[in-house]
């Protein structure tokens, strides 16, 4: 069975959750696109990978999921752990090379965790954090708790071996497991459609697992949360797994040292007319919020971000001797001996 869930509405979609929705999509877009202006300016500390454009995707999934539930990502992971809690100022330190870092400076841009918000972090090896997530739910499974992982993943993992692993693994086992495919139309430099034989990257797989093929409009936040709050809810009471894939687009190059300029302008122009947060916006505007209010949330947002950004540049480097802790179980870098 294919479902096609891009016109769909929760049934708690009310203005107030819908207004928070749209808040968090912003404060989102305001801090990746910070992170870029500062790596042009030569701020931020090794390669970044920014999600700029599929804010609905991150914030649609950590909507539904609870304290205690777990989510796992890829190094465009920013987005995922600022949705699920992680402090802002913590992963720009951490960007920046300041101390205090949400991973003490050893992670960087591509390696962003906060377990204490269950993000279970990001992964820099394409597919590789597939069969951790088969992990972390078959460990929820042993410990008898109801709790949910959910995994996100790129378009062009589905070509990586681990894909068919974990899915297949997970579906074996029925696993409490929602795989996310965030189709952003681009393999790094390369449109998915030229290196796959199916339409559809992952929904087109799923039927060799005994999954549904399940298509959600990644750039409508209450559509997303509505297809991956059921699959939770499905999970949670011991249906197994999903394979879900959100159709989104990037709204920038692959990482920050890419124009994208590989893209045609038509491709990116006619994409931008799908920005999740003008979308997100309209609804509120129909819904009848003030167009005032609306613009004051990206407004207000802004001027969070710009002072935070002051606030982590000013902050001193990390202790040199912090480099030799968190390197083994007790806490020291004994092993080395």
């Amino acid at each position: 069975m294919t479902t096609d869930a891009s016109t769909s509405r929760p049934a708690d979609s009310g203005t107030g959750t819908a207004l928070r929705l749209y808040e968090r999509m912003v404060f989102i877009r305001h801090f990746l696109t910070k992170v870029d202006v500062l790596y042009r300016q030569g701020r931020v500390r090794g390669p970044a990978h920014l999600g700029i454009g599929q804010e609905a995707i991150a914030v649609g999934g950590a909507s539904v999921l609870g304290e205690h539930d777990q989510s796992i990502g890829t190094y465009r992971g920013h987005a995922h752990a600022l949705a699920r809690g992680a402090s802002a100022e913590a992963v720009l330190r951490e960007l920046t090379g300041r101390g205090g870092g949400i991973c003490a400076g050893k992670g960087g841009s591509m390696h962003i965790t906060s377990v204490e918000h269950g993000y279970y972090g990001s992964y820099a090896i394409v597919g590789a954090h597939l069969p951790i997530a088969c992990g972390l739910a078959w460990a929820n499974v042993l410990h008898g708790n109801d709790r949910v992982t959910m995994c996100f993943f790129g378009d062009g993992a589905v070509n990586i071996g681990a894909f068919h692993e974990a899915v297949n693994l997970a579906a074996v086992w029925q696993l409490p497991l929602v795989f996310v495919c965030e189709n952003n139309q681009y393999m790094e430099y390369t449109p998915i459609a030229e290196v796959i034989p199916v339409a559809r990257p992952a929904a087109d797989r799923a039927a060799g697992y005994g999954l549904d093929a399940v298509v959600v409009d990644g750039n409508d936040v209450l559509a997303v949360r509505e297809v991956l709050g059921e699959a939770v809810a499905r999970a949670r009471d011991g249906g197994g797994p999903a394979l879900i894939e959100a159709s989104t687009y990037r709204m920038c190059g692959h990482s920050c040292a890419d124009p994208g300029a590989y893209r045609p302008a038509d491709e990116v122009a006619e994409w931008a007319t799908r920005d999740p947060l003008l979308r997100q916006a309209g609804v509120l505007a129909a819904s009848g919020v003030a167009e005032a209010d609306i613009a004051g949330v990206s407004a207000r947002v802004g001027a969070e971000v710009d002072a935070l950004a002051v606030r982590v540049l000013a902050a001193p480097a990390p202790n040199p001797a912090t480099a030799w802790t968190d390197m083994w179980s007790d806490g020291t870098s004994t092993w080395r001996n």
